[in-house]
């Protein structure tokens, strides 16, 4: 019997080793060798200092800048320290109330991804759809042609992956940038 019980002790010590750190550590020196930037957070650096992540939303409030999802997180937007949905069912009463106020606030016609919140709460893009319904408002607060605003939206768009997989997006973080930039010149 002392055997048995030896021979498991030195297995589990064995797996622990093996897969609590050979293992992960292996993953992350091969995920940081083939995927540099993703492995790093996919990190967006403006004038060398780190302005965000393309993949977690910002909360973007005034007119000059186009707006992003609403986000989940509890105690403060696109806190991804409480990453997560809200967990209301879509014929949840609370969930149908903050929806209509907020498509009240904002007007006709919106489209329904500035109104709800993504499965993590921290979703960076928003459908062309909704980029494009918002730049009357950013063109008026900057003084901007349309068209010049929809050239923008269109470079800025991502399409399927694989062209086939998920949706046509626009990163919100990244457009914000590129208007920025446009507006210096």
């Amino acid at each position: 019997m002392l055997r048995h019980v030896r021979a498991s002790v030195v297995i589990l010590l064995l797996m622990t080793v093996i897969l609590g750190l050979v293992y992960p550590l292996a993953m992350v020196g091969i995920a940081g060798a083939a995927f540099p930037g993703q492995s790093a957070g996919s990190l967006i650096e403006k004038d060398g200092k780190v302005v965000g992540s393309s993949l977690i939303g910002q909360s973007f409030t005034a007119d000059t800048y186009f707006h992003g999802r609403p986000s989940a997180t509890g105690d403060g937007p696109y806190n991804g320290a409480s990453s997560g949905g809200s967990n209301l069912a879509p014929t949840s009463r609370a969930l149908i109330e903050r929806v209509r106020e907020d498509a009240g606030k904002l007007g006709k016609g919106v489209p329904v991804d500035l109104v709800t919140t993504s499965g993590s709460g921290l979703d960076p893009h928003v459908s062309p759809a909704a980029a494009s319904w918002q730049i009357a408002r950013v063109a008026k607060a900057r003084n901007m042609s349309d068209t010049e605003l929809q050239r923008l939206v269109a470079q800025h768009t991502d399409g399927r992956a694989f062209g086939l997989l998920g949706e046509p997006r626009v990163n919100v973080l990244q457009l914000n940038l590129a208007l920025d930039a446009l507006a210096k010149r």
